[in-house]
């Protein structure tokens, strides 16, 4: 059986579970959520616990067993506590000028601005530039914050390939705890 599958979900307080036509809705202080599932998959709530079971051992169902935990937790924990990921943009003269909670102007090295709008649900914040510890470089921080995980995470992703960092400087958007392996350039190659 799945360890991640049969664990229990609890249910914190002011968080409400229900189950609407094979659609798990999570609703809490910082909003709703809704996940459809499987006909064949069993989630049941009971003793302010959400518990989900599979019909049989077939592959299909062990797999979805895991998946569907996980995504509810996810759900759970987003209504309640909300997730948030970091992005730190490195390079010189490069700039984040933030326009409304949801749109952010980058400066990173094209011959334009590039104006990016994150969805509904997603919060952009900027954080102004400070010397990063690592090296030399001005650094700002991007923080995409929301209640669905996939979201968020779809969203940091987005913005970090407007820029990703390069193999040799190491300048671009990156992730807060990224670390980017850095080429050896050309005087470096020729000396032994």
């Amino acid at each position: 059986m799945s360890r991640i599958g049969r664990k229990p979900i609890p249910i914190p307080e002011g968080v409400t579970v229900s189950l609407e036509d094979h659609t798990v809705v999570v609703k809490g202080p910082k909003g709703e959520l809704r996940q459809p599932i499987h006909p064949q998959m069993i989630v049941k709530i009971e003793n302010g616990q959400v518990i989900v079971e599979r019909p049989n051992d077939h592959r299909q169902f062990r797999a979805l067993h895991g998946l569907y935990r996980s995504l509810i937790a996810n759900m759970v924990e987003g209504v309640t506590k909300g997730f948030e990921k970091v992005l730190e943009v490195r390079g010189m003269g490069y700039r984040v000028e933030q326009k409304s909670p949801t749109q952010i102007i980058l400066n990173v090295g094209y011959s334009h601005p590039v104006v990016f709008e994150a969805p509904e649900g997603i919060t952009l914040e900027v954080q102004p530039q400070t010397a990063s510890p690592q090296n030399d470089y001005l650094c700002a921080r991007i923080i995409v914050r929301g209640i669905d995980k996939a979201l968020v995470g779809n969203i940091a992703a987005k913005i970090r390939a407007i820029r990703p960092p390069d193999a040799y400087k190491g300048k671009g958007i990156r992730y807060a705890d990224e670390v980017i392996r850095l080429k050896p350039g050309k005087a470096a190659k020729g000396r032994k």
